[in-house]
């Protein structure tokens, strides 16, 4: 096998960390050179990996995780036009240039065969374009832009049936192209130009232009879809963050069931939700452990003998004592539950939740909740879920397929899939002609 090397370029999103980071671990295990641009905030989880850390200079760079360091605060958009505006403004065009700059110093000096880039990191995949040089997109959950077969993205809708449900779809996706390319288009094109490139039809162009979109599930979880031809979906990464692996808990003593909690790594404003779990919780007989990360301190969160509030906690390990989880519905601790079999009560609070939520209750794996459910809600559909062995039943049916795809080597694999030319990709690269949603 002939060793390359790779230059990996990760924004912290959060979820999108862990996965992301074990592409770059598995490619040093194979012997490949492998750098990777990051944040301050995860610059301990990207020397975990045996990598070569360098920091963004430049482009934004977050010294940790606190609400107050988070460049986007989506948790604070009501509506999806300010959504789309704040990320725009703070992540894919505002800052792009700036990570543009990094990648492309960064070029000289690692000369990497391959540069593989965060979906949020749209200035990196300019360097790499500009410069030639083949670039991978890492999708860290379910593929998230239009393609025959799936739903708009963004809304946890379910695929169309029929004419109505069609014009939906149409409808939707026109809408989500016309508000991208009009928050976000030209001022993408400006750092295009800058960097000698010609300008894009419409603005996630730039991602459509990827060697490979890898996209980091199991096509077993997503809704069945054809996708363009440069998309793969690679398995879903089981990795624990760094934080969290070598973490110590103890479940609370007693007989009832075990229940994992776990929201979001980052701040998504989630506090008064976890109390109302935490509230449900202590009033049925179960045990709970209640996983805050680094994004909440535990000590804001009232517990009662039976819950087990822990800044974190391996969850791969929990999750094998289980009988429930209840998670906001982020993609990484989703994969994990229906590893271990582990049906599910899912309160999506934005992003990618609520869509990964509709694909859990499609297969009959949980039941979903509004993020603003009463605790006496959650308490009751935490005792239908733990008393219908039919969520189970089917957890364990479909984490059959999420264990395979897990162990394989399909992530590495496609990483190493290069010409042995290196790949001029610039004139030939994919142009897909999906219409792109609302993230």
């Amino acid at each position: 096998m002939k060793r390359r090397r790779y230059l990996i370029a990760v924004v912290d999103g959060g979820g999108n960390v862990p996965p992301e980071l074990s592409a770059a671990r598995r490619l040093v295990k194979r012997g490949h050179a492998v750098t990777v641009l990051a944040e301050d905030s995860i610059a301990s989880d990207v020397r975990a990996t045996g990598a070569t850390l360098r920091r963004w200079a430049r482009a934004p760079n977050r010294p940790d995780r606190s609400p107050g360091h988070d460049p986007v605060r989506d948790w604070e958009c009501k509506y999806p036009w300010q959504l789309v505006d704040r990320l725009v403004t703070t992540l894919l065009v505002g800052p792009a240039a700036a990570y543009a700059q990094d990648v492309s110093d960064a070029l000289r000096d690692a000369r990497p065969d391959l540069v593989a880039c965060s979906m949020f990191c749209l200035g990196g995949m300019i360097a790499a374009d500009a410069a030639g040089i083949p670039f991978d997109v890492l999708l860290a959950n379910i593929y998230p832009f239009p393609a025959p077969g799936l739903p708009p993205f963004g809304l946890g809708l379910r695929p169309a049936h029929g004419m109505t449900g069609r014009f939906r779809d149409l409808v939707i996706n026109r809408f989500a192209e016309h508000l991208w390319n009009a928050r976000g288009l030209d001022g993408l094109n400006l750092v295009r130009r800058r960097f000698g490139l010609p300008p894009l039809g419409r603005f996630f162009e730039q991602v459509a232009r990827a060697r490979r979109q890898l996209v980091l599930t199991s096509a077993a979880f997503d809704f069945p879809a054809r996708l363009p031809g440069n998309a793969r979906y690679v398995g879903p990464v089981l990795d624990e963050p760094t934080w969290a692996e070598s973490s110590r808990w103890q479940a609370p003593s007693g007989n009832g069931a075990l229940v994992l909690v776990a929201l979001s790594s980052t701040f998504q404003d989630q506090i008064s939700c976890l109390q109302r779990i935490v509230d449900a919780l202590s009033a049925i007989p179960v045990r709970a452990v209640v996983t805050t990360a680094p994004a909440v301190d535990p000590a804001a969160l009232r517990s009662s003998p039976g819950v087990a509030i822990v800044l974190s906690a391996p969850h791969r390990e929990v999750l094998w004592q289980a009988a429930l989880a209840i998670t906001h519905g982020g993609h990484g601790t989703v994969m994990k539950a229906l590893a271990a079999g582990v049906p599910m009560v899912v309160l999506p609070h934005g992003r990618d939740q609520a869509d990964t939520a509709a694909r859990v209750t499609a297969r009959g794996a949980g039941v979903a909740l509004t993020r603003s459910a009463s605790s006496g809600a959650i308490r009751r559909t935490v005792q239908h879920v733990l008393r219908d062995d039919s969520y189970r039943v089917a957890a364990r049916h479909l984490g059959k397929v999420i264990r395979r795809d897990a162990d394989g080597s399909t992530l590495v694999d496609e990483l190493e899939a290069l010409d042995s030319t290196k790949e001029r990709w610039s004139a030939t690269a994919p142009r897909s002609t999906s219409r792109l949603p609302i993230w």
